[in-house]
């Protein structure tokens, strides 16, 4: 990358703070709608041990009991406001599953269309604005030189014009936020006053800025797409058992709208996103040595037949102890949800048909080693990281075309081999390259869609009937990773119904044999330059894509001093 010159792999560019030690709180840290807590043991500067906590009950399931299934997707939708319509594509599948209805293919195209959408959506509002202010330092801007950023910005996007005047209108506008004492949604973050942990020059700042900007525009015209099909975002409306009922979507000019709005969406991913993370991710090589996990699970995604995991565009799959060699097929058979360090009544670990939801507090800090609203789901007695790197991990590993060539891409202009993957950066750079590959692929969709109207294909609705008892299953694998829906059906009516959703397999507690999640084996080992700003924490939280955080407070062991400040 010409005008850049990233740091070495491997090489730590900010030295922890070795003479800290004590417990540093993070909390809470938002996931979905809830908050979330994280609690580390720091010794001589690196993190010991971890425990992260999920503060908010919902009980959808509790909710959920004696109604019709056919309802379940709007309950189930309302759990975020955020990853909303994967909630219905996985509430009406496990429907579709139990009462054995195939749907035609326009309503599996329709459905993968507004799911791969929401991906690109989810992904560009990740990356800039829920993640981004963990690596970049925004008011380090203001020392930037404009014409020197807009030749680092048109070397890192040939195909897109960069002026230093475009770069100069936004430096004035940081400036002015900065001279009237009010930062606006730059206020609250680790980098003020500086921060040994950030390493990028005052230019890539400024260009990541520039874009930080530009992208809250362009998020709105990504979510606009998913609601042409969808009938509105958040919480689309267009699915139902049997299909989906957009039939307004078969219209040529429907179609124009919703392609217009993706294609612009994919050029911004295409030389604004992807430059951006390769940029960024060259100053921060030794993060490929931190934040990595071990297990990786994937249900697949994007099928062309609804019963057929193995016709998933994202391929299903498992891999152990990080083994590339050896991805296993994915068997949904071995799931479990541990409650032993969950608020929940009982120890028992239970497959999801069977799974109970008894909720039982007792408090944060007691003997009963209960410290979560999280169940702790586990795959074959193992913890497994679900989301955009373990979908990149399978796909490579499996050989998916697509998928090799746009992580090679990466791994070799980074200059790194594969084990970098196991990583915070690796989760974070994995998520953009799925968002690559998946806006690649959505063009022949869109074209097969246009061929099968124009062709006068256009059933997307099948007829079923309910039966009295029924179970069903339905597996989607979201940008936050593996989701599925359980259903019990009896008298026509939910008897049981259950969510394992990502934050769960990657945010959990404990389970019953004290293995430990995802997040917490992620955090281990990490570095704290500064107690006081524990952005490496936030790193590797955010690499998972939780919600943004409304407050921190770090607890010195040693003063007993509580720091608390606000971040973004």
């Amino acid at each position: 990358m010409s005008g850049c010159k990233p740091k070495a792999a491997g090489v730590m560019a900010t030295p922890a703070m070795k003479d800290f030690s004590g417990p540093v709180v993070v909390d809470p840290i938002t996931r979905i709608e809830g908050h979330y807590r994280v609690m580390v043991e720091v010794e001589k500067g690196y993190i010991k041990n971890a425990w992260t906590s999920a503060q908010l009950f919902r009980g959808l399931e509790i909710i959920l009991k004696g109604r019709d299934p056919r309802d379940a997707q709007h309950f189930t939708q309302r759990s975020c406001g955020v990853c909303t319509n994967v909630h219905a594509i996985a509430s009406v599948r496990c429907v579709d599953n139990a009462v054995k209805v195939k749907i035609p293919e326009n309503a599996t195209l329709l459905r993968n269309l507004v799911l791969a959408q929401q991906f690109l959506h989810d992904h560009i509002v990740h990356f800039y604005h829920l993640h981004a202010l963990d690596w970049v330092d925004v008011t380090s801007a203001l020392a930037a030189d404009p014409a020197k950023a807009a030749k680092i910005a048109n070397d890192i996007s040939p195909n897109r014009k960069t002026t230093p005047a475009d770069l100069k209108a936004v430096q004035d506008k940081l400036k002015a936020f900065v001279d009237s004492g009010q930062l606006g949604i730059f206020t609250n973050a680790y980098f003020l006053g500086g921060h040994p942990a950030y390493y990028l020059p005052p230019e890539v700042n400024l260009i990541a800025t520039a874009h930080y900007l530009e992208a809250l525009r362009l998020q709105v015209k990504a979510a606009r797409g998913m609601a042409v099909f969808g009938g509105k975002n958040p919480h689309t409306q267009f699915t139902v058992v049997g299909g989906v009922t957009c039939y307004d979507a078969l219209r040529p000019e429907r179609i124009k709208e919703f392609t217009d709005l993706y294609r612009e969406t994919k050029k911004f991913i295409e030389e604004v996103y992807i430059p951006d993370l390769l940029a960024v991710a060259g100053y921060y090589k030794d993060w490929a040595a931190i934040g990595g996990c071990t297990n990786f699970m994937t249900f697949g995604e994007f099928p062309t037949d609804e019963y057929d995991l193995n016709s998933r565009f994202l391929p299903a799959g498992v891999i152990f102890n990080r083994d590339l060699a050896k991805p296993q097929a994915f068997n949904p058979d071995l799931i479990k949800e541990h409650v032993a360090h969950s608020w929940y009544k009982g120890d028992e670990a239970l497959h999801p048909y069977k799974g109970k939801t008894e909720p039982m507090y007792t408090k944060l800090d007691d003997n009963s080693g209960k410290y979560s609203w999280f169940k702790a789901p586990r795959y074959d007695d193992k913890a497994m990281e679900v989301g955009p790197l373990a979908h990149c991990l399978v796909a490579y590993a499996k050989g998916v075309p697509e998928f090799k060539a746009a992580v090679d891409m990466v791994l070799k202009h980074l200059g790194v081999g594969a084990t970098a993957l196991f990583s915070t950066l690796g989760r974070t750079a994995a998520r953009g390259i799925e968002t690559l590959v998946i806006a690649n692929k959505m063009e022949a969709w869109i074209n097969q869609l246009d061929a099968n109207v124009k062709a006068g294909k256009t059933k997307i609705y099948q007829d079923w009937k309910m039966p009295d008892e029924a179970m069903g299953v339905g597996f989607a694998d979201v940008p936050r990773g593996a989701l599925s829906h359980w259903i019990n059906i009896k008298g026509g009516k939910i008897e049981n119904f259950q969510l394992v959703v990502p934050s769960t397999w990657n945010l959990c507690p404990r389970d019953a044999m004290n293995q430990i999640s995802p997040i917490e084996e992620a955090l281990i080992g990490s570095p704290i330059a500064d107690p006081k700003r524990p952005v490496e924490i936030l790193r590797t939280v955010h690499s998972f894509d939780p919600c943004i955080a409304c407050g921190v407070h770090v607890i010195d062991s040693t003063s007993n001093e509580v720091h608390k400040f606000r971040i973004l």
